[in-house]
């Protein structure tokens, strides 16, 4: 029992490690299990949408304008996680609309210039995330839960992609991570779909859908552009699906 505590802890670490920007000391040899810590994905996701959420909370707790508030909490979101996710985004958004080739578009996805694709895909989507956070707090009262179950799930579609998908270059943070069992990821998503319903009750279903939905269709579009998965398509799905559900979240 103990030696399992240690392994469900370690995981948690390791994906902390993997997602974040958290200075974290692990044992060397943690990452030799990085496609079973893929579970805990969601954790993350968890903690990520809770520290945003204080922040604002703190903020407005000392007369800090509503609109800015959010701003401070993205900002300290994107140090949070290194801007992975975002970055993602914009390298897909950039590879799958300015390349005509499978070939083409990873070497584009590779490139660390962004192109004119990319800092549309970046401006709009902090745009939006500022505008559905602020308009999330406005709405409704329990914002905070919403909030948190839309990065909780957005991180535990990733998973899924990963297992469902093969990896579409020989290289890159999803491959050195390693192509997870099905049932790890189901594992994953589904603790995070009870954790869902346990915060959010019947609304929380909806957002379950929705995930899953969003998921499926990025994983669609990734297949036909690329023929798989890599770091970039798992980080610009978890903002795509994020954003979503933020969207119908300000609707519950």
């Amino acid at each position: 029992m103990v030696e399992k505590l240690r392994n469900l802890s370690l995981d948690i670490l390791v994906a902390l490690s993997l997602l974040t920007r958290i200075p974290l000391k692990l044992p060397e040899d943690a990452y030799q299990n990085s496609a079973r810590a893929v579970w805990s994905y969601w954790i993350v996701g968890v903690i990520w949408g809770g520290t945003l959420s204080c922040i604002i909370i703190i903020l407005l707790a000392g007369g800090i304008d509503l609109k800015i508030a959010v701003i401070f909490s993205i900002i300290l979101g994107l140090f949070l996680t290194g801007v992975m996710h975002e970055d993602g985004l914009a390298d897909s958004a950039d590879g799958f609309w300015g390349g005509w080739s499978k070939e083409r578009r990873l070497e584009i996805m590779k490139d660390s210039r962004i192109g004119a694709y990319g800092v549309a895909a970046l401006v709009l989507c902090l745009l939006l995330r500022w505008q559905l956070l602020t308009e999330t707090f406005v709405v409704q009262t329990n914002a905070v839960a919403l909030i948190i179950a839309c990065a909780a799930l957005s991180r535990a579609i990733m998973p899924l992609l990963m297992a469902q998908l093969p990896h579409a270059r020989d290289n890159g943070l999803s491959h050195s991570v390693g192509r997870p069992k099905i049932t790890v990821a189901a594992l994953g998503f589904a603790l995070c779909a009870c954790f869902v319903l346990a915060l959010l009750g019947s609304a929380g279903l909806v957002l379950i859908l929705i995930a899953l939905l969003t998921c499926s269709l990025c994983g669609l579009l990734a297949w036909r552009k690329i023929g798989g998965q890599t770091g970039d398509v798992l980080g610009a799905s978890a903002v795509v699906t994020e954003l979503s559900l933020l969207s119908i979240s300000t609707l519950l």
